[in-house]
């Protein structure tokens, strides 16, 4: 099943076309699996059909609890750190962080280049976890069942921010690299566990201006989703809605120099799921968010 949050609610997608709106008092995903289930969603009467490409989709969850972003799960990605730094071991275990759920925006809206920080914003494709039900210290076997499905992210970061973090400055961390407003683009969409399976081999491609950056597959995780979920239910619970970004693979735009800018389309494509687009504005262009001075 794939589900979409929608300015009119909850939609399921009835065919490549169109969506079914649901009978359903939820606001995102994450209201749905807090309250009735994915299952209401399977079983919700319609009470519209739209086409897709006439329905504004917001990200799946429009402010996780948590996201947690790991590091270093794709062996291309180790690759090309150790070609441009020498010598980078594969982690044995999980390499995490936490990042604000605040950064999340929906597909379609802008990735503002923050003004302390415009000069090295770097675009990270990746497949992006959505928990269903709470895991706490749960076992590899058992973790996809806390599962609710895949959707996709960019998880953008300020790497000069990074970089200062990574040298021991202690006014930054890497988390404050990856937590700028707007950081982190979700969507299209969210597919359910059981059409994608617990160890996906599902192909990722990112361009930036119609150009790829990023092509790899999920097959080739150094930690697969069910490792990675239990291993971070060991220091938290996860509870429905936070999201895990499983890692990015070879070719972000640091090693080449190619930062994003102003004006700049970032396409992150994951079979299976979907399409995630969106452009680059700088602060002083992009609109000023409603509520805010």
């Amino acid at each position: 099943m794939r589900i979409y949050s929608t300015e009119r609610g909850i939609a399921r997608q009835a065919d490549a076309g169109s969506l079914d709106l649901l009978d359903l008092a939820c606001a995102d995903v994450a209201e749905l699996l807090l309250g009735p289930g994915l299952e209401a969603a399977r079983d919700a009467p319609v009470t519209a059909t739209v086409p897709l490409d006439d329905a504004r989709v917001l990200a799946p969850v429009a402010r996780p609890g948590k996201v947690l972003v790991i590091g270093y799960n794709y062996p291309s990605h180790a690759d090309e750190v150790r070609e441009a730094r020498g010598e980078v071991h594969l982690p044995e275990v999980p390499n995490f962080q936490i990042v604000a759920g605040a950064a999340v925006v929906a597909p379609g809206a802008a990735v503002v280049l923050p003004k302390v920080a415009d000069a090295e914003v770097d675009y990270e494709g990746e497949v992006a976890v959505v928990i269903g039900r709470s895991a706490k210290e749960v076992s590899v076997h058992r973790a996809w069942e806390h599962v609710a499905g895949l959707t996709v992210v960019n998880d953008v970061s300020a790497r000069d921010i990074q970089a200062r973090a990574m040298a021991g400055d202690l006014t930054v961390s890497i988390s404050t690299a990856k937590s700028f407003d707007t950081f982190k683009p979700m969507g299209p969409c969210l597919v359910t566990a059981d059409e994608v399976g617990a160890q996906p081999d599902l192909r990722l491609i990112t361009r930036v201006n119609g150009e790829v950056r990023q092509d790899d597959r999920t097959g080739t995780f150094v930690h697969s989703i069910p490792e990675l979920v239990a291993y971070l239910s060991e220091f938290m619970t996860l509870e429905p809605g936070d999201v895990i970004c499983t890692g990015t693979p070879r070719g972000i735009g640091f090693f080449s120099e190619r930062f994003l800018r102003e004006g700049d389309e970032v396409e992150v494509e994951v079979e299976g799921i979907g399409c995630l687009r969106n452009r680059v504005e700088s602060a002083s262009s992009a609109p000023r968010p409603p509520g805010r001075r």
